[in-house]
């Protein structure tokens, strides 16, 4: 099995670093991942990127798209699987996937027909200002991604689904389960106005925190993870459209 293996906090992370020793064993992993931390990039795509050698693979200058159309078209272009991270910090929630360079590397993956998997891994908001997360902290996230690795790709999952994103919980408190989930809804930035400054402010890891659900589904990849569960939601990338008879109207009247 051919895997690329990409990330957006960068390809010294440890996060990557887990990832890459965890399914060497399962498959024959090339990294391509950014050269410097790329968070929070989304899709976002250069016209032009410098590409050096590394000991994982490639380091790219430029962001986890650029990453997974060079792998693609021209590093690893026989690659069976791009898989995501490991990033430090949940991506939770149906308002963070778009936003998020882990997923929409998966997303860009998915473009190509190929199947994807974002692994993400949740903290609180004290393990995420502590500090680089060392490499240990990953242990679960990589031992569920290489499962998921071993038993999707011929199981049929890939049919209906055309990446899968997975929330490890915060260290130390997994239970070593995988709950089947969906993004949880509503929005949770707010903005506080300091003078000429505005500072956004995304409350997701609040609720992480405190263990904020009572409002959740039992489907939730939020409730998955506060729960010490390992969230696994199968989605889709390309874009739906469906017929608006209304729209139709206003077109033909124009």
């Amino acid at each position: 099995m051919k895997i690329v293996l990409t990330n957006d906090d960068g390809i010294e992370s440890p996060g990557l670093a887990a990832l890459y020793e965890s399914l060497s064993a399962v498959g024959d992993v090339t990294a391509v991942a950014p050269a410097e931390d790329m968070s929070a990039t989304g899709r976002a795509l250069s016209r032009e990127v410098v590409v050096d050698g590394h000991e994982y693979g490639y380091a790219v200058r430029g962001t986890p798209s650029d990453c997974v159309v060079a792998a693609l078209e021209a590093l690893v272009p026989d690659a069976d699987l791009v898989v995501s991270g490991c990033n430090r910090g949940g991506n939770l929630g149906m308002y963070v996937l778009g936003r998020s360079g882990t997923v929409s590397a998966a997303v860009e993956s998915a473009f190509f027909d190929v199947p994807a998997i974002s692994v993400s891994l949740a903290l609180t908001s004290a393990d995420f200002e502590s500090g680089e997360t060392p490499k240990a902290d990953y242990a679960e996230a990589a031992a569920v991604t290489r499962y998921l690795v071993e038993h999707t790709l011929d199981s049929g999952v890939f049919e209906r689904a055309d990446y899968l994103n997975v929330n490890a919980p915060c260290p130390g408190t997994e239970t070593g389960d995988i709950a089947v989930t969906r993004p949880t809804h509503g929005y949770e930035m707010h903005v506080e106005r300091a003078g000429e400054r505005l500072r956004l402010h995304d409350e997701m890891w609040e609720r992480i925190d405190r263990g904020i659900v009572a409002n959740e589904p039992d489907d939730s990849d939020l409730r998955a993870v506060v729960e010490g569960e390992t969230s696994v939601s199968p989605l889709t990338a390309p874009h739906t459209t469906e017929h608006h008879e209304i729209l139709d109207h206003l077109a033909a009247d124009y």
